[in-house]
Parts: structure tokens; sequence; C-alpha cells
């Protein structure tokens, strides 16, 4: 009974210990991010390590607390000087900055943050044209309203360097080299209700394969492309994307935004997006030297071999959130470098699953289909994982087609087989998180 008491008292003792480490960690964390409630928050994780109670499954994206940038409802400074209509895209703009919230739009920046920026700039200056006749803004006004947006973001709470991110410019907003910036041109060159009909129900599952609206763009792209060019013959030449009639699209792109029903824009864009966004691997390699050396030719040591493989991938996991369908574009990738370096089929021989290929630190791997992320003033920035989806990642053949067309053999759902809403975090409370993890792993925690 006295070695009993004297365990219980050891672990009080201990219990009490780690709360003092994990209040004192949130008081840092308080002073280093400035904006948060150091006493609140010490009293909502201490009486869980002080009483013993047995925490919960470590899930590394709980909720931010508080999400100051969603409460404030401050105007903020605009330039006056920019002539686009912002209350015709006040719901459009409100999902941007959520999807664009600021630790984690680096992370989501291909797949969620960039395209919703991409569509709702499109959609400004789609529903502008209603009252100006144009397509595209000048190059003044282009600077002064792609701060304002930014300005309008920030203060819902996006990241202050979107611009950056997504690789926006105030040109991204002008006509470029399109030689159609008016909607009267526009409308009279091309087959406008052509085009309506083919994008105003975009599928997002099958537009990427059938194409439908995406070769209306082209064709619009194309024709208003060739006005001022020698032939018409001229412009057919070009290749898809040169720059000429990538510049034509943007400006299809605005049309479409300020003729498509206002419910359907964003479903609209954002699955012409996602169907671009799916098609690459987002990642970069970095040298692959270890893994060559370890597991070219013959494996001597497959224990080296795999190591040598699950160092390198963990590389990749620190880079961003990818789709199951861009895990299957950087799986053929590296598995094609590896196969001309003499490397046979290490994916098999260390388990490497298309999970494998996100990133880690949130163990999620995103659904292909367009999705947002959302704000919720009890859970925080939530978005959807596809957390079950443990495929292996196939290794290519030489010969093998690209795992983006159509005719792809291996079948990754455009949906999770089971979805989970993951929560966002501020960056700062992953110390503590993590620690805490530790600490249940070490069974310091009853």
């Amino acid at each position: 009974m006295l070695k009993l008491e004297t365990r219980h008292r050891t672990n009080a003792r201990m219990r009490e210990r780690v709360s003092h480490i994990l209040i004192t960690l949130l008081l840092l964390l308080c002073v280093y991010e400035s904006h948060c409630d150091p006493v609140r928050d010490a009293e909502a994780v201490a009486p869980d390590v002080a009483t013993g109670v047995n925490p919960q499954p470590f899930l590394p994206l709980l909720a931010p607390s508080p999400l100051t940038p969603f409460t404030n409802n401050s105007v903020p400074a605009l330039s006056g000087l920019c002539t686009l209509n912002f209350s015709a895209a006040v719901n459009m703009m409100t999902i941007t900055a959520t999807d664009c919230w600021a630790f984690f739009a680096p992370l989501l920046a291909d797949v969620v943050c960039c395209p919703q920026f991409d569509a709702t700039l499109a959609t400004l200056i789609g529903h502008s044209s209603k009252s100006s006749g144009m397509l595209s803004l000048n190059a003044t006004h282009a600077k002064h309203c792609l701060s304002d947006v930014e300005k309008i973001l920030e203060g819902q709470g996006a990241n202050e360097n979107i611009q950056k991110i997504c690789s926006i410019r105030p040109e991204n907003l002008t006509a470029a080299s399109c030689p159609v910036t008016e909607v009267d041109m526009f409308e009279s060159t091309v087959d406008s209700s052509k085009l309506l009909a083919a994008c105003k129900n975009v599928d997002p599952v099958n537009e990427c394969c059938d194409q439908v609206c995406q070769n209306a763009i082209l064709d619009a792209a194309r024709t208003i492309a060739a006005i001022g060019m020698p032939t018409s013959e001229g412009v057919n030449e070009l290749p898809e994307h040169s720059t000429r009639i990538d510049d034509c699209k943007n400006i299809v792109l605005r049309w479409l935004a300020g003729n498509l029903d206002p419910s359907s824009v964003n479903k609209t864009l954002r699955g012409l997006s996602s169907c671009k966004v799916n098609k690459v691997c987002p990642l970069v390699f970095p040298n692959m030297t270890r893994v060559v050396k370890e597991c070219a030719n013959v494996i001597s040591n497959e224990t080296a071999c795999c190591n040598a493989m699950d160092s390198y991938v963990s590389w990749l996991q620190e880079q961003s959130f990818i789709t199951n369908l861009q895990a299957l574009n950087c799986a053929a990738s590296l598995g094609e470098k590896l196969l001309k370096a003499n490397v046979s089929n290490v994916y098999n021989l260390c388990r490497i699953n298309l999970k494998d290929f996100s990133l880690q630190e949130y163990g999620c791997l995103l659904p292909s289909l367009p999705l947002d992320a959302t704000y919720d003033k009890t859970s925080g920035i939530s978005f959807i994982c596809d957390l079950n989806d443990n495929v292996a990642a196939p290794w290519p053949s030489l010969s093998s087609e690209s795992p983006s067309s159509c005719k792809k053999t291996t079948k990754i759902p455009a949906v999770p087989k089971a979805t989970s809403a993951q929560s966002g975090l501020h960056t700062g409370n992953l110390m503590l998180l993590s620690l805490l993890s530790s600490l249940v792993v070490l069974n310091i925690l009853p």
C-alpha cells in the first residue's frame, strides 16, 4: 500500500511538473504571438494534464484560439482609386480570405488558396465590366485594385503576402498581349451563347477529361487572339499555352465570370483550375544521390536503401499539401528519375504510399475535387483531408502513360473514402502540440 501511495504521489508530481511545462510554453508562445490570452489559454490546457484526464489522440490541426483576424471588423484603408465593385464578390472574398488564411496560405497555395484568389479577381473584373464595358484594367488601376483587394483580404485574416504566394502581379489584371479588352468587341467576335452553354454547368469530375468548357474557352481565346494578326492561320499555329493565347483565356474567363449565374461562378472557375492543378506535380525534387547510392542496381542492404528513401521522401513531405492525383504525378515523376538512375521498385520495397508525398507534419492528402477551407468560431479553420486514402504509390515503367491521363489504370477517388475535417491552427501552437504528443508517447502522461 505504501509503495502504491508513493507511486501515485510520484505520478501526481510528474503530472504537475508537465502541467507547469505546458503552461510555461503557452505563456512563451503568447508573448511571441502577442494576440492570444495567456491566462485563458493556460487554464484551458492545465486541467486535462493536472487532473489526469487521458489526452485525446494526437491531431496536430486543432483550432487556433483566438482567431483575431476573423473577429476584426475594422474597415481597411483603401486607395479610393480602384474602379472595381467589391460588393459584387463579397461572398467570394470571404471564401478567399479563409482559403488563404495567414498560416496555411503557403501550404495550401497551389490547391486551395491561389485558385480561389484567381477566381475572385476574375469575378471582380467580370462583374465590373457590366458597368465599365471593359474586361481588363489599365496599369494604374490594376496596381491600386490589387493592393485594395489584398488589404480587404488581410482584414479578414488572409496572408499578407498573398500576391507573392500566388505570383500575382498588377499586370495580371490587365489585358497584357490580348488585343480584345471591350465587352462589345468580345461579344461581336465570339459566339458567346455557345461559350456560355459549354461552361454554365461544369462537372468538376468529368470536365477534366471531356474538356467541354476548356475547349470552348480555347476556341474563344484563339478567335480574339486572331484580331490584328496577319491571317487566322497564323493564330491557329500558336501553341495552346502561348503567351497571347493565355492572355486571351484570361479575358474569356472574366467575361464568363460576369455572365454566369452568380451561384455557379465560383464552382465553374474552381472546377477549371482544378483540372489544371491535378495535371502536374508541384513538388521540387532535391538531389537523390544517397538514394541512388544505396538502391541502384543490385540492392545489397535493403535497410540502408529504405532509410535513404525515407529520408528523401521526408524532404518532400515538408513542402505543401497536394491532392491524390497530384501525388500520382509526383510518384511517377520521382519513379522515372530513379528508373533512369538504375533504381528498381523501391516504392514496393520501402512501402511508399501516395500520402507520403503530401505535407506530413499534419498527415494529410487532399481530395482532387475543388475544396475550400471553412471557418467556425468554435472549431477554427478546417479543411477536408483524404486521410484514409493509403494507396500504394505505383512504380512507373519507362513506357507507361502519364498518370494524369484519363485512361489511367490506377483508380484514385475524387472524393475521400471517409471525409475527416481537420481544423487549422496557428503556427505558434505547433510546438505545444508536438510536445504534448511526445509526452504521451513516452508515457509521462497517464
